[in-house]
């Protein structure tokens, strides 16, 4: 048997799947919201190792297992440094007072009825700029968590609609990774797999942007009658004015102008480290805990922003809590969970227990309903076991093509079922990197945020409805 095409029955390849799903939830009955410090971490290794003892029981050997889990780990080594980058960027964004600004205008500017469905078109328009959810999160997201708090509007219902317009828009956007990666593994080209991709993307939004309107008519806001004290308070600690928004704009500009994420977000924390030293200099000083200004001490603090938690203590309780940072360091926790999953993936990948999983509901597929679901289903336990949004658009879609042409359905069929079902489900599950990256930067829990996130879990239903009544599912020869 080659160890790099294993074969394993259905039954051996559930196992660590069945164990860990069991274990997570045990884990986190509990430990509750605690559970992504640390315990589910060690499970997820649990969860590898019960795979590995299935892999040696049918002759895997332990150096194919960790050379797939090095390769699961280095395909995740931009993703890691992005969320370091992200840490260090939100620091140097508060000291700077951006992100205070955003929430000071955008107090002032977005009634709260309409908050909600404002945060969905604001994301979905910068994702769509953007070609990235995760820049759209950390950036325009975390500020617009910052607005809902200070609203006094649940954190879970932001995060949702936050979450919600981003994938949104980086499903439609020509810039996106994954977008560009559905039609590659499909057999269709970009512009013809996005066209095909609204007809059911567009009807899951226009759901999302309903419901989360209704959610918005019947919001009270807390905060609304006290906006006078929260605005005074946010000036009488930052230097509030319209340059700071230079920043902002300029990480846009260059994720926009295909510059890659990395040099962006470095670019993005240096200015904002810049623009404190210009605007905020008191800041600065209370960040580097020095009693007199000095170069040393700009240093100290500008470091301090970039690298550790700080927080910056108003004269207002509830803005307190908003104006904290975990800099770097508050990503540790994130990037500890990515690659305890990716440890699980790799060693499910190299046992054959991915390959199992996909070929089982291949076969079970014996019409085009069941493909589509079979695809749907496949994509979902792959972002379960693997953890990775790639993988669950890569697997699939090699394994699917073929079937898809065979039945004479055009591809661009498969490429918006992968898009359906794996790119916006990936970021439902805690342990996935986009669920692990999207509760660290939002400072949300996948759990607060999971109901409310509509349009992911809402974008897989669509396309099986699509596939029951036979809805916009296009022939080769049609």
């Amino acid at each position: 048997m080659k160890n790099d095409a294993p074969t394993l029955s259905l039954s051996a390849a559930m196992i660590p799947v069945v164990l860990l799903v069991l274990l997570l939830a045990v884990n986190v009955s509990i430990f509750g919201d605690d559970a992504l410090s640390g315990s589910n971490q060690f499970i997820l290794l649990i969860g590898a190792a019960i795979a590995a003892l299935v892999g040696y029981r049918n002759q895997i050997n332990h150096k194919t297992m960790i050379e797939k889990v090095a390769d699961n780990v280095q395909s995740v080594t931009g993703a890691l440094l992005i969320l370091l980058f992200v840490g260090a960027l939100a620091g140097t964004w508060l000291a700077s007072g951006i992100i205070p600004a955003m929430i000071y205008y955008g107090l002032q500017i977005i009634h709260p009825a309409v908050f909600l469905p404002a945060c969905i078109i604001i994301c979905s328009i910068i994702s769509i700029a953007t070609g990235s959810s995760w820049t759209t999160s950390a950036t325009v997201g975390i500020a617009l968590i910052g607005i809902g708090k200070a609203m006094g509007i649940d954190v879970g219902m932001v995060a949702g609609a936050v979450i919600s317009g981003a994938y949104f828009g980086d499903k439609l956007s020509p810039l996106s990774d994954t977008t560009n990666l559905a039609p590659a593994m499909a057999g269709t080209d970009l512009f013809t797999h996005i066209r095909y991709m609204t007809n059911t993307t567009v009807p899951s939004i226009l759901i999302t942007l309903f419901v989360f309107s209704i959610l918005g008519v019947f919001q009270e806001t807390a905060a609304q009658a006290d906006l006078g004290n929260l605005l005074e308070a946010i000036e009488m600690r930052f230097t509030i004015n319209g340059w700071l928004f230079i920043v902002p704009l300029v990480v846009i500009g260059l994720i926009v102008k295909k510059r890659p994420p990395l040099v962006a977000l470095f670019i993005g924390t240096l200015l904002g480290a810049l623009f404190a030293l210009v605007f905020q200099p008191d800041i600065i000083l209370l960040m580097s805990q020095e009693t007199t200004p000095s170069l040393a001490a700009s240093y100290k603090g500008i470091l301090n922003a970039i690298t550790v938690a700080t927080e910056v203590p108003t004269s207002n309780p509830l803005l307190n809590d908003l104006f904290t940072s975990g800099g770097m360091e508050g990503m540790l926790g994130t990037i500890w969970l990515i690659v305890c999953a990716m440890v699980f993936g790799g060693i499910m990948e190299a046992i054959g227990a991915l390959q199992a999983i996909s070929n089982a509901l291949l076969n079970w597929a014996k019409n085009t309903f069941q493909l589509f679901a079979s695809t749907v289903a496949s994509c979902l336990a792959i972002n379960l076991t693997a953890s990775d949004q790639y993988l669950a658009i890569v697997i699939p879609g090699k394994m699917f093509a073929k079937a898809y042409k065979d039945r004479d359905l055009a591809p661009e069929n498969l490429s918006r079922t992968l898009e359906d079902s794996g790119t916006v489900t990936s970021v439902l599950i805690p342990w996935n990197t986009c669920g692990a990256y999207q509760s660290g930067v939002l400072g949300v829990g996948v759990a607060e945020y999971f109901v409310y996130a509509i349009f992911n879990w809402l974008s897989p239903i669509m396309t099986l409805i699509f596939a029951a009544f036979k809805i916009k599912i296009k022939m080769i020869r049609s």
